[in-house]
């Protein structure tokens, strides 16, 4: 029996591949709105992160979800995402 292959998505935060189940996906939904997607099948534009915060925080200095989503995001959603990250756990 042939074995599955792995998913892999890259951080945005610290550059790893990593398996998908292993990183949480970032959201820009249809309406622009930006969004922590635990299930991983939101409609939109993803991006992933890993479950450590300090991902978050390489990702917020260096502007890279900006990049990703083509739009300026502001702090609110930052500690928003980063609070959210903080509750799942590392």
């Amino acid at each position: 029996m042939q074995q599955k292959k792995v998913p892999l998505r890259k951080c945005t935060g610290c550059g790893e591949s990593k398996p998908k189940k292993e990183l949480v996906r970032i959201v820009k939904t249809p309406e622009g709105t930006i969004c922590l997607d635990l299930s991983g099948k939101m409609n939109g534009r993803g991006a992933y992160l890993c479950r450590n915060p300090e991902c978050l925080k390489k990702a917020r200095k260096a502007k890279r979800l900006e990049r990703a989503f083509d739009l300026q995001i502001p702090d609110e959603v930052y500690e928003a995402v980063e609070k959210e990250l903080t509750s799942i756990g590392v």
